[in-house]
C-alpha cells in the first residue's frame, strides 16, 4: 500500500479532498486528531479503516462506531507473513503540494526515486549522513516525508529523534541536549525560536554540529549567530514536493578554503548547488536558458531522477516541459560553479519602472535587525513606479523600533531605490497549513497603501 501523509492543518474541506483524491483506505491517526477525523468521516468515499495509534479506549470507541485501535488492528494480521516482492517503479508514497490557491496536487513518489534521492542525500556535498550522526528533522512527515530524513537515517542507519508536538524553542534545545543531536533540520522560524531558547536556558548545544535549513531563505544574521555564537554551521537546501525535495545543498568547494571567512559567508547565503541525478537552469521570458554568470535573473527549471513526471491524477505529459523540465515557479541566478541562489517566487518579485527587486534580499535584511521577529516584503501599486516594495514586519516582544529607524538599517545594504517605501508593523504574517507567508493575502491587504501618495 501507499503511504499518504496528511497535513492536520488544512481546512477541513481540503482534507476531504486530498484524502477522496487520494482514495485512501485507511486512516491512523493520533487521539490529538480524533475531533477532526469525526467531523469529516460521514464525507470520506474511500476509506475503509480508521485506526486510532492508542491503547483501547471503551469511551472513544462508545462514540466513533468501528473504530479500530492500533494493538487490535495488529492483532488482525497473519504472523510471519512473507514480505512481498515489489517492483522498483511501484508506487511508494504520496505527498500533496500547499498551494495558496486551488486544491492541493498530489506528488506520487515510487520506490526508486525514494531510494535514488536516499542514496544521493545521503552523501558528502548533499546532507552528509552517516551511522554516527544523530538527526532531528524539525519537519513534518507531511512535509515531503520530512524531507526525505526518515529513509536517508534509515539507509544509512543513523539515529533519529523526533519532536513531535514540541516545536517550541525550549522544547526544542531540551531534545538537542538530552539526545545528543548532531544535525537538525527545519525552516528559519524554527531556528529563531530555537535561537531565543538558547539564550534562556543557558544552553550551548554543544552536540549540535548543523542545521540543514529550506522553505524559506536564511536570514544572514541567524548563519552569523548560529556559527559565530554556537560553532553551529548552518547549511542552505532547496527543494519543493515535486522534488522529492532535495534540488540544492550548499556544500563548498575545495577552492573555496582560500577565501576569508566573509567571502565564504556570502557563498553560504545561497541554496547551493544540486546533486548527482539533477539539472537546473534558468530561462528568459522567451524561454531561452540565459547565462549562469551569478547576475543574470531567469525562471528557474529542475529535471532529474526523482522530480515529478505528472501529478497523481493529472493527464499524462501535463506537468513536464516536453524536454523533460519542471517550471519550479522561482526566480533564480545561477554562478559559474552551479551554485544557485533564490532571488524570489516568480508571483511574488517586483517590478519597480521596469527594474526587478528581490524579496527576499529585504526581507533578509529586515529580520538582520536585532528588533525583528519576522518579515514579509510584497509589492504594493505606485502611481509613478507600478510598482513598489512595502515591508510587513513583526517586531520582537517589547521591542521599540520605528518606521524611520527600520528604514534606516537598509542604508548601504541596498540600493536606495530598493529600499522599502513604508515599514507596517503588524501582530503576526498570515501563513498557510506547512507554515508559508501568504503573501498574495497581504498584497490583498495592504497593495494599495501607497496609491494617491506623492511620487518620490
Amino acid at each position: 500500500m501507499v503511504c499518504h501523509t496528511i497535513n492536520p492543518r488544512l481546512f477541513p474541506e481540503q482534507l476531504v479532498y486530498v484524502i477522496n483524491n487520494a482514495q485512501d483506505k485507511a486512516i491512523f491517526f493520533d487521539k490529538t486528531f480524533l475531533s477532526i477525523v469525526s467531523n469529516i468521516r460521514d464525507r470520506l468515499e474511500t476509506v475503509e479503516e480508521f485506526v486510532l495509534m492508542s491503547e483501547p479506549d471503551e469511551e472513544i470507541a462508545a462514540q466513533f462506531p468501528g473504530l479500530l485501535f492500533y494493538e487490535e488492528f495488529l492483532q488482525r494480521g497473519t504472523p510471519n507473513a512473507n514480505w512481498p516482492e515489489i517492483a522498483e517503479n511501484q508506487a511508494s508514497s504520496l505527498c500533496y503540494t500547499s498551494g495558496t490557491t486551488g486544491n492541493p496536487k498530489g506528488v506520487l513518489y515510487s520506490h526508486r526515486s525514494t531510494v535514488l534521492h536516499a542514496l544521493v542525500a545521503a552523501q558528502p556535498d548533499a546532507l552528509n549522513l552517516s551511522a554516527r550522526d544523530v538527526v532531528m528533522p524539525v519537519v513534518p512527515m507531511f512535509h515531503v516525508n520530512a524531507w526525505g530524513v526518515p529513509y536517508i537515517t534509515a539507509m544509512v542507519g543513523a539515529k533519529l529523534v523526533l519532536p513531535g508536538p514540541g516545536l517550541d524553542g525550549q522544547s526544542l534545545v531540551k531534545l538537542i541536549d538530552s539526545e545528543s543531536v548532531t544535525i537538525a533540520l527545519g525552516v528559519p522560524t524554527i531556528w529563531q525560536g530555537l535561537l531565543s531558547a538558547l539564550d534562556e536556558l543557558g544552553s550551548s548545544a554543544k552536540t549540535l554540529k548543523r542545521t540543514v535549513i529550506g522553505g524559506s531563505a536564511c536570514p544572514p544574521s541567524m548563519m552569523s549567530e548560529f556559527r559565530g555564537k554556537y560553532g553551529v554551521d548552518v547549511v542552505h537546501a532547496w527543494g519543493m514536493t515535486e522534488t522529492s525535495p532535495i534540488g540544492t545543498v550548499n556544500a563548498l568547494l575545495a577552492k573555496h578554503d582560500t577565501l576569508l571567512e566573509g567571502e565564504r559567508n556570502k557563498i553560504r547565503e545561497s541554496q547551493g548547488r544540486p546533486p548527482y541525478g539533477v539539472q537546473l537552469k534558468i530561462v528568459g521570458e522567451d524561454g531561452h536558458q540565459l547565462p549562469e554568470d551569478g547576475v543574470a535573473q531567469g525562471n528557474l527549471r529542475i529535471r532529474g531522477h526523482w522530480v515529478v513526471a505528472d501529478y497523481f491524477g493529472f493527464e499524462p505529459n501535463q506537468t513536464l516541459e516536453e524536454d523533460g523540465w519542471f517550471e519550479t515557479g522561482d526566480v533564480a541566478s545561477i554562478n559559474d560553479d552551479g551554485f544557485m541562489t533564490i532571488r524570489d517566487r516568480s508571483k511574488d518579485i517586483i517590478k519597480s519602472g521596469g527594474e526587478w527587486i528581490s524579496t527576499v534580499e529585504l526581507e533578509g535584511i529586515a529580520m538582520g535587525h536585532s528588533a525583528i521577529n519576522e518579515a514579509a516584503v510584497v509589492a504594493a501599486s505606485h502611481d509613478k513606479w507600478d510598482e513598489r516594495p512595502i515591508l510587513l514586519a513583526v517586531k520582537i516582544p517589547d521591542a521599540n523600533i520605528t518606521e524611520e529607524e527600520l528604514l534606516a538599517h537598509y542604508q548601504g545594504k541596498v540600493a536606495k531605490w530598493q529600499t522599502p517605501d513604508r515599514v507596517i508593523f503588524v501582530e503576526a504574517l498570515p501563513r498557510n497549513a506547512t507554515g508559508k507567508v501568504l503573501k498574495n493575502k497581504l498584497r490583498s491587504e495592504y497593495g494599495e497603501v501607497l496609491v494617491n501618495r506623492p511620487a518620490s
